[in-house]
């Protein structure tokens, strides 16, 4: 499955406008979804963290502990790409409604106990190095 800024970028690229889901919770506006998005690059950075240390075992969260907007993640692609935002909200499928979550975030205090205290990648920052660097690059496997 490709990322959700993979799917921005290749929308954005085609021309068409960008589509977010609206909000059937009114503790929410459109767009308003949060998720603890968290940069591959600091996966992997707690991954070989875990590693060196060898003597964890178990199961650790991995995330930010900062839950943000697919409205922010939205218009932090299109700040990548140097273009103005053209975001539609569409309405959720009925047949998810229900069970839709509208606000996940990581609780990373079992990762930090064991010492763990480096930063994460900020969503716009983490956003503009992959659409910069990979997505919009010639060869972006390389």
């Amino acid at each position: 499955m490709r990322s959700v800024v993979c799917q921005i970028v290749d929308t954005v690229r085609r021309g068409d406008t960008v589509r977010l889901f609206k909000s059937h919770n009114p503790s929410y506006p459109d767009g308003g979804q949060l998720r603890d998005f968290i940069y591959v690059k600091d996966c992997a950075d707690i991954i070989l963290w875990l590693l060196s240390r060898g003597e964890y075992q178990g199961v650790y969260n991995a995330g930010t502990g900062k839950a943000r907007s697919f409205a922010d993640l939205a218009h932090a692609v299109f700040a990548a790409m140097g273009l103005p935002p053209s975001i539609e909200y569409t309405d959720t499928p009925e047949e998810i409604r229900a069970a839709y979550q509208y606000f996940t975030q990581a609780d990373m205090r079992r990762l930090r106990a064991l010492g763990y205290d480096r930063p994460f990648t900020e969503l716009e920052d983490g956003i503009s190095d992959y659409v910069k660097n990979y997505l919009l690059a010639p060869d972006p496997y390389v």
